[in-house]
C-alpha cells in the first residue's frame, strides 16, 4: 500500500462519499485518505493531505467544484481531479475542464470503470467523452489561433501531438527517447507558448488545429 493511489473525496453528499469509498477500498493500489463536503474543506484538506487524485463533486454549496479547481490552481497543487458528476449536470462539465480537471465520470460509474479512470489520470491521462470535447472545442477562444503554432519547435509539436493521443508524460519519454524531465519542459514551453492553462486545453487545441502524434 505504501506505493498505493492517494485519493480524497470531496462531495457534500455522504451517501454518495460512502459509496465512492466502499467502492475503493477493495482497490489494492487505491487507497482513500479523507473526505470533504464541500469545496473549500476540499481544498484544505488536499493541501493537508496531499493526495494524488481528488474525486470532486461540482455541484455543491458554499465553494463549488469549478471555484475548488481554480483554488487548487492558485495553490499550485498538483493533484489530479477527476469530476464525479450526474447525467443531467453534463453542461457543467465543461467549466471544470476548463479550470483544470482531467476528466470526468458519472455517479452511476461502474466501480471498475471508476477504479479504472482514478489509474488513468493518475498516470496523466485525460478523460473526455467525445461530446464534451466538442463543446469545449466550440468555446475555445479565438486567440489561441493557428498563428501560434509557429512558435513551437519540431520537438515540441511531437510533444504536443502525443498529449493530444492522450499520453502521459512517462509514455511520451519513452517514444521520444527523452528523460521525463525534459518532456516536463517541453510541455511547459508549449503551454507558454500557446497560453493554455494546462494538458486537456493543450491537448483540445492539438485536434482543432490537427497536430497529431
Amino acid at each position: 500500500m505504501a506505493d498505493a493511489i492517494k485519493v480524497l473525496i470531496v462531495d457534500d453528499h455522504q451517501v454518495v462519499r460512502r459509496g465512492l469509498r466502499t467502492f475503493l477500498e477493495v482497490q489494492d493500489d487505491i487507497r482513500v485518505v479523507g473526505e470533504a463536503a464541500d469545496g473549500a474543506e476540499g481544498v484544505a484538506r488536499a493541501e493537508e493531505l496531499k493526495p494524488d487524485v481528488i474525486l470532486m463533486d461540482v455541484k455543491m454549496p458554499g465553494m463549488d467544484g469549478v471555484d475548488a479547481l481554480r483554488g487548487l490552481r492558485e495553490l499550485d497543487n498538483h493533484a489530479r481531479v477527476l469530476i464525479v458528476t450526474s447525467f443531467t449536470e453534463q453542461r457543467t462539465v465543461v467549466p471544470a475542464l476548463r479550470a483544470g480537471a482531467a476528466g470526468y465520470v458519472y455517479k452511476d460509474v461502474d466501480p471498475d470503470a471508476l477504479a479504472g479512470a482514478i489509474r488513468s489520470v493518475h498516470a496523466g491521462h485525460i478523460l473526455l467523452q467525445p461530446e464534451v470535447a466538442g463543446a469545449l472545442l466550440s468555446q475555445e477562444a479565438s486567440n489561441s489561433g493557428p498563428s501560434r503554432a509557429g512558435s513551437l519547435t519540431e520537438r515540441e509539436r511531437e510533444v504536443l501531438g502525443l498529449i493530444a493521443d492522450g499520453r502521459s508524460n512517462r509514455e511520451i519519454a519513452r517514444a521520444l527517447v527523452l528523460s521525463e524531465k525534459t518532456v516536463k519542459t517541453h510541455v511547459s514551453n508549449i503551454l507558454m507558448k500557446l497560453d493554455l492553462a494546462d494538458r486537456t486545453q493543450a491537448a483540445l487545441w492539438a485536434v482543432r488545429h490537427g497536430v497529431t502524434g
